[in-house]
């Protein structure tokens, strides 16, 4: 829409962003994502930042809900299970702080039904790990009580089963051996995996 002087109307530009990327429609995009897994994090912390979010990243349960209580953030993308307890506690304490923020579930493909509980402790979704950016996006910005658009270019099986390996792999602190044991798989199988690319 344009003004008598041929000049955009007030809010007209904002409105066209909107259209395109939801999250223009916000005007607070803070993000707080608690996840121990810290190759994990700061990889969604990059993606998340370079979608327009302000990003904070803590790495436990206390970390999580003292930053919850200095400033709770808008959006929340936090891991259910931490080294020093669960995300539970993170989300219920966002939401007695702040009731309308949207906070994404983080949680292992066999914690799906201890996740069903966390929405109705207040989460506004849950996805399974590992979820990519664009999913934990679209999950963010869905409307309450739809589901989000499924990602243009969803990881393959093979991606998904990789980006596992490499998080044990991680979490062993690089230890083919150990990851091997952890992941009921034969050592030079394992090696053979890590010196490959990531399939698409």
């Amino acid at each position: 829409m344009l003004t008598q002087t041929g000049t955009s109307a007030p809010g007209a530009d904002a409105l066209t962003l909107a259209d395109n990327d939801p999250l223009a429609a916000f005007s607070d995009r803070s993000l707080l994502i608690v996840d121990d897994d810290k190759p994990f994090s700061t990889r969604l912390a990059r993606a998340m930042e370079s979608r327009g979010y302000h990003v904070q990243v803590a790495e436990s349960v206390a970390e999580g809900v003292s930053m919850v209580e200095a400033r709770a953030p808008a959006f929340a993308v936090i891991d259910m299970r931490l080294g020093d307890g669960n995300g539970l506690d993170v989300i219920a304490r966002l939401k007695e702080r702040r009731p309308e923020a949207r906070g994404v579930i983080l949680t292992g493909y066999g914690n799906i039904a201890t996740a069903v509980t966390a929405v109705k402790l207040g989460a506004f979704d849950y996805l399974a790990k590992p979820a990519d950016a664009d999913e934990i996006h679209g999950t963010l910005m869905a409307q309450p009580g739809e589901r989000a658009d499924p990602p243009e270019n969803p990881m393959s099986a093979d991606r998904v089963r990789w980006e596992h390996i490499q998080r044990v792999y991680e979490l062993c602190g690089r230890n083919v051996s150990e990851t091997a044991r952890r992941l009921n798989m034969h050592r030079r199988t394992l090696q053979r995996i890590l010196a490959k690319r990531a399939p698409r």
